[in-house]
């Protein structure tokens, strides 16, 4: 999937600035399926617009510069669904805490069990906010989404929560020196 797709996908549930489309795609309900800078949106949305399939309007604010609002047209409706037919690329999972725990025998027990307890917090709070996505989205599809988003952290804190011990007695112990301090 590419950031044309996305701010079509987008633009399909309704009008958007350039800046809301990036929002939606790193911190909203389009985050999970892809990261759009706004080096990319912005050239994406001008193309789009050059082949018709949105278009634009901007709107005066008082105290404020103007905004650019963005519509899908009927051909971009229809593109969006026929990219939909496409075959589909692999999902892109990077995961900083990953990289933590692939190191945790050069770092302190104590460290690992912190960072172990934050990551079970972090996914508490995404449970909480698919939760809120669930009560904000009726959709069929956005259910369906969501319950599998929902699955897959559980599944993640609970192999946290079962396997802590292992990676945790990978550790160095707190009494010894890390390697950042020799």
């Amino acid at each position: 999937m590419n950031v044309r797709t996305i701010c079509l996908a987008i633009l399909y549930d309704g009008e958007a600035t350039g800046y809301e489309i990036r929002k939606l795609s790193v911190e909203g309900e389009y985050s999970y399926f892809i990261d759009a800078s706004y080096g990319s949106i912005y050239p994406a949305l001008a193309k789009l617009e050059a082949e018709k399939l949105v278009t634009s309007r901007v709107e005066h604010q008082d105290g404020k510069p103007a905004k650019k609002i963005y519509s899908i047209t009927a051909a971009g409706r229809a593109a969006f669904i026929n990219s939909l037919f496409d075959e589909l690329g692999e999902d892109e999972f990077r995961s900083e805490f990953l990289l933590f725990a692939r190191f945790a025998s050069e770092l302190p027990a104590s460290l690992v069990e912190t960072r172990l307890n934050e990551r079970i917090e972090q996914i508490n709070v995404m449970l909480a906010d698919f939760d809120k996505l669930s009560e904000d989205h009726p959709h069929p599809g956005d259910t369906w989404v969501i319950d599998y988003g929902r699955t897959c952290m559980v599944a993640a804190r609970d192999y946290i929560q079962a396997h802590r011990g292992e990676l945790i007695a990978l550790a160095r112990p707190d009494s010894g020196s890390s390697a950042a301090a020799e």
